[in-house]
């Protein structure tokens, strides 16, 4: 097993992962890759591409084709909802678990691959794929373990671990029913990519069928029924909240709902509470609660959203306009 553990120091605990050089690819996220090459699978970037050819006009990583393409090359996957001890202990019998963490600026979440972690100092590790390769190749990131799991519940703890079958056939027990839910709502989220909206609506109701308490395909129905205007969304914004109180894309999902209905206050009480919860995952949340409060004419506090909207989104592509404007105010 790739396993390293500071041999004077039992608290600490750290995967040794190698450099990623390869060129992102959405259908081959990094953490997939460096994963998969950590269990020495050199997944092929040409098959990568050819499945991107359907998302030509989609940003960011699809991670259900990276997870699909580590399975058809000899790798198997479980998705879970997991915490911080549950964590320690897969890292502990040597995997790297993949984990999903808030985003910046205009990327609303990434996904992320742990590599350690050190109970003295109550630090996490997350690995940093090194595009030159150094002398011991890789890097790894230190954050603190409270402000990590922070951030990982934002998302509901989510935990993708990928590893050879004869390992992953050891960790499904009574979690079976919750990892197949978590899995369909990747599922989903692909077929929404897709713009096939009734099959990841299906998707969707399956899961919950499945896990009750799945807060995350309870967000994603929501998030299609917002698209379309139905007022449902409403409620299943509120029952992914129920499960997950610190779900900062619910909070702003009922904002951009109440915004769209003109509903101006209860708008900005949501976008308030999920800026709340991080006041830098989303830096466009921060024009649409200037814009929510301009119609309420909170002229000062709008302009200083806007200000926050800049700063928090350095390629904003509407950024002439929005300075334009900030000189009128």
């Amino acid at each position: 097993m790739y396993y390293e553990s500071n041999g004077m120091d039992e608290q600490e605990h750290e995967l040794i992962l190698p450099p990623i050089s390869d060129q992102d690819n959405i259908c081959l996220p990094l953490s997939v890759n460096a994963v998969s090459k950590y269990w020495n699978i050199e997944l092929p970037l040409s098959e990568a591409i050819e499945k991107a050819k359907k998302y030509s006009n989609t940003s960011g990583s699809i991670l259900i084709e990276g997870i699909e393409l580590a399975e058809r090359h000899g790798l198997s996957c479980l998705i879970l909802n997991s915490d911080i001890d549950k964590l320690k202990k897969i890292i502990q019998i040597g995997i790297p678990p993949i984990v999903i963490l808030p985003g910046l600026h205009e990327m609303v979440q990434h996904a992320s691959v742990i590599s350690g972690y050190d109970d003295n100092e109550k630090t996490i590790f997350h690995y940093v794929p090194n595009q030159t390769a150094t002398d011991d190749g890789i890097q790894v990131g230190v954050i603190p373990e409270d402000r990590f799991d922070k951030l990982w519940s934002e998302d509901d703890r989510l935990m993708i671990l990928l590893a050879p079958s004869e390992i992953i056939s050891k960790l499904i027990d009574e979690d079976e029913n919750i990892a197949k839910s978590n899995r369909l709502c990747f599922q989903s989220e692909r077929s929404s990519l897709e713009h096939n909206k009734i099959d990841a609506s299906k998707l969707l109701d399956e899961a919950i069928e499945l896990n009750p308490k799945n807060s995350t395909a309870f967000l994603l129905l929501a998030g299609i029924q917002n698209e379309q205007n139905d007022h449902e969304c409403i409620n299943n914004y509120q029952k992914s909240l129920e499960i997950n109180n610190r779900c900062y894309l619910a909070y702003r999902g009922l904002g951009n709902f109440y915004l769209k209905i003109n509903k101006y206050e209860e708008s900005e009480n949501f976008y308030n509470k999920a800026i709340e919860i991080n006041n830098n995952r989303f830096g466009p949340i921060y024009k649409n609660r200037a814009i929510v409060r301009q119609q309420q004419n909170k002229m000062s506090k709008a302009k200083e959203d806007f200000e926050r909207y800049l700063k928090f989104t350095p390629n904003a592509k509407d950024r002439g306009l929005i300075e334009q404007a900030l000189k009128e105010f």
